[in-house]
């Protein structure tokens, strides 16, 4: 229990005795107004009462009313504060409660209970307890003038450097501080000073002179001081240390740059060069990479010590320095970096633990790397003061040793440095090992690719089509990228390019498989964002019965090549496909993809525009589902389909702008034939050694002419039968294919009885004739035939197994207002 004290100033806050009481209606309306009310705001009753309670507040509360009502009604109630204005116009401010106040008869209604905040004691900020709050804030806090002098700040500004407060007063930031940054800080006082508009979470980075060797951040928010008549006085700001965060955030963002840069490809010397790079300046003056003979060959690293010799030499493969000339190599790339033996490089290489001395001795000279030629440097001559050695390790072996030096920073490497160093290190250890492993498996790749990839493209009369794929360079490898063209039903075609991350057998392997269930999903006829549907759901299905791990960012981490017997698991997440169906009958092509690029279309005029298609997430990524599009483009337009990496120009990366550029201005050069066009874009934009794989495929539509498509619209009368027999018949006739008489008329006659029988709406019956003999019969039915093996005493049921057995295929494939029951005759020996 409290003091007395105590319970009175709690009393005090929502006493009912000492509230003014008012009764709302259900709506907000003041019922019954008190003489307390009248007390504390002034209106009569006959004033108040019939007024809206939003009359009786200041405008910025006003607005408030409707949505404090509907939490009433919601919670039963609602307290806090709102300022309301007296008759006079004097704002007061108030704690207000209101309460449900129910009736057994008649209408609902609200009562309002309001005490006057400056009743309460325990709101009142008295001046002294302000300055205690500010005197003894661990937050650095200031006032300057309107000229940024310096009248005020806090003890707790001191730590920031500029000395204590009375040393601040009448002197700009720039007198206390002359080697801060000052003109982006007073400028953001100038700003606020102008406009009145306070400047929240201004981050400054710079040094100070408590720690000049060390870079410091600092979170600053700025606001303005008025006077009584709105003229502004000064800036109050306050300042607050982030340079762990700052610092931290630093080398996160150097992880992500590391795990952007290094490992692209599969070369050696290229991966150990970016893990150079990545390092300066960020965290070193001067990096040097060396790796084992061993390794540079692909050959097994010798397990245990280097052997006991005088000198154990290594392979320099990558450096960087803050200056271009690399004044503190003694070794050049691809020499020979000789050490001593039991130095702390040879230690770390044969230990395979990190190294790191904070000052360096600038006389030393046992351990530096001797070049071959007998030329060596000592520390004193490079500059070098702080140095780490972290050994190059990958499943368990060590492949060389990377050694950091800080030669202009005075602050040496601490021990925040040497595990960034260690995270750097391992990423790249992993490529160089890959990059090692890789050859022995580049043979088998290749084989695999070759046999995965179609030999040729099946012949059809609805596209032109041409394809040219050109694999990475020998040191990158083979990739995942492929493309297929896949006859469909009634004369149609699926264009297919897709794309598997990663470089290997294994992704060559991943690539079979999502081309063989490519293949399998089209021959069902779906659409195409339900074949993408599908495959999506299939790879996702497939990861983790596969033993796929994602990393901490939901991805699979392969980005520097395969990393143990399963890794190719992980490749098919995340693969991107592009699946278009055209149909010659008609012109329509529908266009779906799952986080590929949209395929171009250039017109019969020889103009290159690109298909807006719905982007969908990559395969196995998850995300909303896939949508199409649907386009008609003129018959003689060519559609281009292609893999991300004939948008890649070496190491450069383009904007998507600039790439679709670069492909537009290629696509439009004339060429004599599809073909040669095709190889003239290929060389065009893609490197003789691409460092990713490419896949184009080009296909100019066609329309089938008149007289290669009969339709008849039939009644749903069972007699019509007969007639349509006939009628296909003539038809097949004048097409000089009466060979086909028999079957065709067997077709027609199963295919629309079915449809009388079992379906309903209008009956279509189509013969289109373009490379084989397609019979449809349409209607609206949503439910598909099935094939039965009937006994030997049904009457019935062998109509579709005699289709079956008698047409070279059949099927079923849906349409928006219906279905569509097909089936293919070979046309082989008969005229086109």
């Amino acid at each position: 229990m409290g003091t007395s004290e105590e319970r009175d100033v709690d009393r005090r806050r929502f006493d009912v005795a000492d509230a003014a009481p008012v009764l709302l209606d259900a709506q907000g309306v003041v019922t019954s107004w008190t003489r307390d009310a009248q007390r504390l705001l002034g209106y009569a009753p006959a004033d108040a009462v019939g007024r809206g309670v939003g009359e009786l507040l200041i405008p910025e509360d006003a607005p408030r009313v409707p949505e404090l009502v509907e939490r009433c009604r919601r919670d039963g109630g609602w307290a806090g504060l709102l300022t309301a204005r007296r008759e006079d116009g004097v704002p007061v401010r108030m704690m207000v409660r209101i309460t449900s106040a129910l009736e057994t008869r008649g209408p609902s209604r609200w009562l309002v209970l309001m005490s006057e905040l400056a009743d309460a004691p325990g709101w009142d900020m008295s001046r002294p307890m302000l300055e205690q709050m500010v005197a003894r804030s661990p937050v650095g806090i200031a006032i300057v003038d309107t000229n940024l002098r310096y009248v005020w700040s806090n003890a707790a500004l001191a730590q920031f450097g500029g000395g204590p407060p009375s040393h601040r007063l009448g002197l700009r930031l720039a007198d206390i501080q002359p080697g801060l940054d000052s003109e982006s800080i007073e400028a953001q006082m100038l700003h606020v000073l102008a406009t009145g508009e306070s400047v929240v979470d201004f981050e400054h980075v710079g040094h100070v002179r408590a720690a000049p060797f060390r870079e410091t951040a600092h979170m600053m928010s700025f606001t303005r001081l008025d006077d009584g008549h709105g003229h502004p006085m000064g800036v109050y700001y306050t300042v607050v240390d982030i340079s762990d965060r700052h610092r931290a955030r630093q080398r996160l963002a150097l992880l992500d740059r590391a795990g952007e840069r290094i490992g692209r490809t599969l070369d050696i010397t290229r991966t150990a060069q970016e893990l150079a790079d990545v390092a300066v300046p960020e965290l070193a003056d001067f990096v040097t990479v060396d790796l084992l003979e061993s390794v540079l060959r692909g050959a097994e690293p010798e397990s245990g010590p280097p052997r006991d010799t005088d000198r154990v030499r290594l392979r320099r493969v990558g450096h960087r320095s803050l200056d271009r000339s690399v004044p503190e190599a003694v070794v050049g790339i691809g020499d020979v970096a000789s050490y001593l033996a039991g130095s702390p490089p040879i230690r770390s290489l044969a230990t395979g633990t990190s190294w790191c001395e904070a000052r360096l001795d600038p006389l030393a000279e046992e351990w530096a790397a001797e070049a071959r030629d007998g030329r060596r440097s000592i520390f004193l001559e490079l500059g070098l003061h702080s140095a780490m050695i972290v050994p190059i390790r990958a499943r368990g072996v060590t492949l060389g040793i990377t050694t950091l030096f800080r030669r202009r920073r005075h602050e040496p490497f601490d021990e925040g440095d040497l595990s960034l160093a260690e995270d750097l290190v391992s990423r790249a250890a992993v490529c160089v090992d890959n990059a090692r492993r890789y050859t022995r498996e580049r043979n088998a790749a290749l084989v695999l690719q070759r046999s995965l990839l179609p030999h040729r493209l099946p012949q059809q009369q609805a596209v032109e089509v041409t394809a040219c794929y050109r694999p990475a360079d020998e040191l990158t490898g083979l990739g995942g990228d492929w493309y297929d063209l896949i006859p469909l039903s009634g004369a149609r075609v699926a264009l297919v390019v897709g794309e598997v991350a990663g470089h290997g057998i294994h992704a060559a392997a991943a690539m079979g498989r999502l081309r063989t269930a490519v293949r399998t999903l089209a021959a069902l006829d779906l659409p195409p964002e339900e074949v993408l549907a599908h495959l999506d759901d299939l790879v996702a299905r497939g990861a983790p019965e596969e033993g796929v791990v994602p990393d901490a960012g939901g991805t699979e981490s392969s980005q520097c090549g395969p990393q143990g017997d399963e890794a190719d698991s992980s490749q098919a997440v995340g693969s991107g496909c592009l699946y278009v169906v055209y149909d010659p009958v008609d012109g329509r092509c529908t266009v779906a993809a799952a986080g590929h690029p949209p395929p171009a279309l250039i017109g019969p005029d020889g103009k290159v525009t690109f298909v807006e298609v719905p982007q969908g997430a990559p395969l196995g990524v998850g995300g909303p589902p896939f949508e199409s599009v649907e386009v008609r483009p003129a018959e003689g337009s060519t559609f281009v389909l292609y893999t991300d990496g004939l948008l890649a120009s070496g190491d450069e990366v383009w904007a998507v702008d600039v790439s679709r550029d670069r492909l537009r201005g290629a696509l439009e050069r004339p060429a004599p034939s599809l073909d040669e066009r095709c190889r003239a874009v290929v060389d065009a934009l893609v490197p003789a050694r691409p460092h990713d794989d490419v896949a184009l495929i080009m296909a100019r539509t066609r329309l089938l002419d008149a007289d290669q498509v009969a339709s008849w619209e039939l009644p749903t009368d069972p007699a019509v039968v007969a007639d349509a027999r006939k009628t296909a018949c003539r038809q097949l006739s004048e097409w000089g294919l009466d060979e086909l008489a028999f079957t065709t008329e067997l077709v027609v006659s199963e295919l629309v009885t079915n449809a009388i029988r079992h379906a309903t709406g209008p009956i279509r019956l189509r013969l289109i004739r373009a490379g084989t003999l397609a019979c449809e019969v349409f209607d609206g039915g949503a439910t598909a035939p099935h094939l039965r093996h009937p006994r030997t005493t049904d009457e019935g049921g062998r109509g579709l197994l005699l289709v079956s057995q008698l047409t070279q295929r059949w099927g079923t494939r849906f349409v928006p207002d219906g279905k569509v029951i097909w089936a293919e005759q070979s046309l082989t020996g008969f005229p086109d």
